[in-house]
């Protein structure tokens, strides 16, 4: 892969880090000692077309495409690693409306999606079903033009808060992944309700909630895209949401290592700073060189979305090492600043705890290396001679 930056999306990759450190980071450490979702916070994004990246400008969006979106969500994540997670779900949401739905469900949300009037939400977990959607219980019951759904999802984010959420339930009788179907529940729908609020370890400015569906009725013009097409919606939403959490594990990263070099400028022992000393400084080299290779596989996955090509490996290979190594660069930060670094005095204490989701959600750390290594074996396979 080669390619550079462009000027467009290096303006817009300096728009968000204007808006992160102005708007986000005097704030951040407040939100998460307070479990407080940043609503003002979340607008203003929408209105500087940041959740509604994908979104072409013929349909009201920004269209800036998944490169500029990822250098983005970098710069707000180093900020802010809650308002990050938000911003990757909404634009996440956007995706099977543009990819399945039809021209009177387009007409309906996306434009709003995109400029953050309507917030979009993605629905996937239940409490047996994470990593294997197969297990999944939630039900959906076509009768005359309406479907009847019952079930719960889990660890759904901003689902409080969401105005639509989309939702994958079961049709047919078919065992596992078949007969999965994806729809648009909207918020203060009879029989759809917000269950219990997580109180997590990190990202507590990222509300993150259980949905209940109780003979929750909803048009049958709220089926995205046909009976049985589910998990291939799901799969889709989900290769595009690892780009958004490899940005987001890329920018926490980088945040860790900016604290780290700072504070080891001023901290001094033995008479002199402690960036001087070797073992200091190859933690340093070490971390940066991680996450600049996490940042190009990233760009990569998001370049390669942008020019049409599949990127399911890519994503995964983007959303694995990027996650891991800002788990790795959180405990290096920590690690310099000490004592200190444990306590809530300083930004590393929260960017430990936000920066361990990542390897978690959009899929496990095991779940992208199944998946790579499924992608790997396949590509080779095809490649081989007869």
């Amino acid at each position: 892969m080669a390619f550079e930056i462009s000027n467009e999306q290096e303006m817009i990759r300096l728009m968000a880090r204007d808006f992160a450190k102005k708007e986000l980071e005097p704030m951040a450490a407040r939100w998460d000692r307070e479990g407080t979702f940043p609503v003002d916070a979340v607008k203003k994004m929408g209105e500087l077309g940041l959740l509604g990246m994908m979104v072409p400008p013929e349909l009201d969006g920004s269209g800036a495409g998944a490169v500029a979106y990822s250098l983005a969500l970098q710069e707000i994540a180093a900020a802010c690693a809650s308002c990050a997670v938000t911003m990757s779900v909404a634009n996440l949401s956007t995706e099977p409306l543009l990819k399945f739905g039809t021209k009177v469900q387009k007409d309906k949300w996306l434009a709003d999606l995109a400029a953050g009037s309507l917030l979009g939400a993605f629905a996937l977990t239940e409490p047996g079903a994470g990593s294997d959607p197969g297990s999944m219980t939630t039900r959906a019951v076509l009768k005359k033009d309406k479907y009847i759904i019952n079930g719960a999802k889990v660890f759904i984010t901003h689902g409080q808060y969401a105005d639509i959420i989309n939702v994958i339930a079961r049709t047919g009788q078919e065992k596992g992944t078949r007969g999965l179907s994806a729809f648009i529940v909207e918020k203060g729908t009879p029989g759809f309700t917000v269950g219990s609020r997580e109180e997590k370890l990190g990202l507590r400015a990222s509300n993150t909630v259980e949905l209940i569906f109780e003979d929750c009725e909803i048009p049958a013009g709220n089926l995205l895209g046909n009976p049985g097409e589910g998990f291939k919606v799901a799969m889709m939403a989900l290769d595009s949401g690892r780009i958004g959490i490899a940005s987001q594990a890329v920018g926490i990263a980088r945040a860790c290592l900016a604290e780290a070099v700072s504070y080891t400028g001023q901290r001094r022992q033995f008479g002199k700073t402690i960036d001087s000393f070797e073992a200091i400084r190859f933690m340093i080299a070490d971390a940066a060189t991680k996450i600049e290779a996490a940042s190009w596989l990233t760009l990569a996955a998001a370049d390669r979305k942008d020019r049409g090509l599949r990127f399911t490996k890519e994503a995964s290979m983007a959303k694995l090492f990027a996650s891991e190594t800002a788990n790795a660069a959180a405990y290096m930060a920590l690690q310099v600043h000490g004592g200190y670094g444990y306590t809530r005095d300083y930004k590393v204490e929260r960017l430990y705890r936000d920066a361990r989701a990542t390897t978690i959600y959009e899929g496990t750390s095991e779940i992208q290396r199944i998946v790579i290594a499924r992608e790997v074996i396949s590509e080779q396979g095809s490649a081989s001679p007869s």
